[in-house]
């Protein structure tokens, strides 16, 4: 596929954010605003239901726009976030006019012909080109940051994570599911069936995202392992992931281990993390200021605690990191990545 050069505009970008009344959707005209990308004129796009509807932005009251019938020819950047079928089905079109389509959906994920970026990670590989730059899974980006702080100090050797995944992860209606749920089981008529999650979440855990595979994996896990090998361009790296629905709101932690390849102490692995750009320890020093899903929810920053020293192996490390997966993990990590192709474009390198 022709990759065609941005022309970058002095002005700004032309932005068009599909999904826009969704959680991330939402979550994504916020990050346009606080990082200070600069939107020449941004267009908020939906499904036939949401047509017609007014949303006040930053830039004045906007109306949602069928995303079915839109035309994207002018848009310099569009931002994806309404499920994996819409991103297959206008994607082409998308390249056609064009423009760069940053996508928040699994649909490009695995893909070879498309770059997976986390930027603090691997930035350089994002281009102001007519192509599609997908985003990572939420429970991935958060993970990848310290993996690669260590991976370029010390080296790594194998990964095991256990995550423990808000409701928001299935987007509001997950989110919705979790308060009708809830409700139902204080008046006495718990839900043994979700009408989203693989089972009632209302008070309980759910050690399951996605389908089941025959390996025995979830879906959800499958991906955090294919991903964060090639985030990090380790097809070599051992990573085994159990992803967790527990009954919160938002933000998702996670229990990471990690194998190094040389043994370091707790305080020079807290110094590293601590270092990475968009990392925060947030208890060196003070054991009881470990951060939890709450504390994190509507931060930029992803933050780590508890580190400590496996008793298993002597290289072994654990930690616990936290970060807001509408955040980091979907819509800041998209228009992070909207931000170093335009500057691209600011500093001269692409025409």
């Amino acid at each position: 596929m022709e990759r065609r050069k941005i022309r970058w505009d002095a002005r700004g970008a032309h932005v068009a954010v599909v999904g826009a009344t969704g959680a991330v959707g939402r979550e994504m005209v916020h990050c346009l605003d606080a990082l200070k990308f600069p939107v020449r004129e941004i267009d908020l796009l939906a499904s036939s239901r949401s047509a017609g509807k007014q949303l006040e932005t930053p830039w004045g009251t906007k109306t949602i726009v069928d995303a079915d019938a839109f035309d994207f020819s002018g848009v310099d950047i569009a931002l994806f976030s309404a499920g994996k079928s819409v991103s297959l089905a206008l994607s082409q079109r998308v390249l056609d006019a064009g423009a760069l389509m940053i996508d928040n959906t699994s649909a490009y994920r695995r893909d070879p012909a498309w770059p997976l970026v986390v930027p603090e990670v691997n930035g350089d590989l994002v281009r102001l080109e007519s192509i599609i730059i997908a985003n990572p899974n939420c429970s991935t980006i958060q993970m990848v940051l310290a993996l690669k702080a260590l991976e370029d100090a010390v080296g790594i050797e194998d990964v095991r994570v256990a995550t423990y995944q808000s409701c928001s992860g299935a987007g509001q209606k997950g989110i919705d599911a979790l308060i009708t749920e809830t409700k139902h089981a204080l008046e006495g008529k718990r839900d043994a069936v979700s009408a989203v999650h693989a089972r009632g979440i209302a008070f309980d855990v759910v050690p399951q995202i996605g389908p089941m595979l025959p390996s025995g994996f979830t879906e959800e896990e499958e991906k955090m392992m294919f991903e964060t090998r090639k985030i990090l361009g380790r097809e070599d790296l051992r990573v085994c992931a159990t992803c967790v629905r527990v009954p919160v709101i938002r933000s998702h932690s996670e229990v990471v281990s990690v194998v190094t390849k040389r043994e370091i102490s707790v305080a020079e692995c807290e110094a590293i993390l601590d270092d990475m750009p968009g990392l925060r320890v947030t208890d060196r020093g003070n054991a009881g200021s470990y951060p939890t899903a709450t504390q994190a929810e509507g931060i930029f920053d992803t933050l780590v605690g508890r580190v400590r020293k496996d008793p298993v192996t002597p290289k072994g490390l654990i930690f616990w990191i936290v970060s807001d997966n509408l955040l980091k993990g979907a819509a800041l990590n998209a228009v992070q990545i909207a931000c170093l192709a335009w500057a691209q474009g600011k500093d001269g390198k692409v025409a």
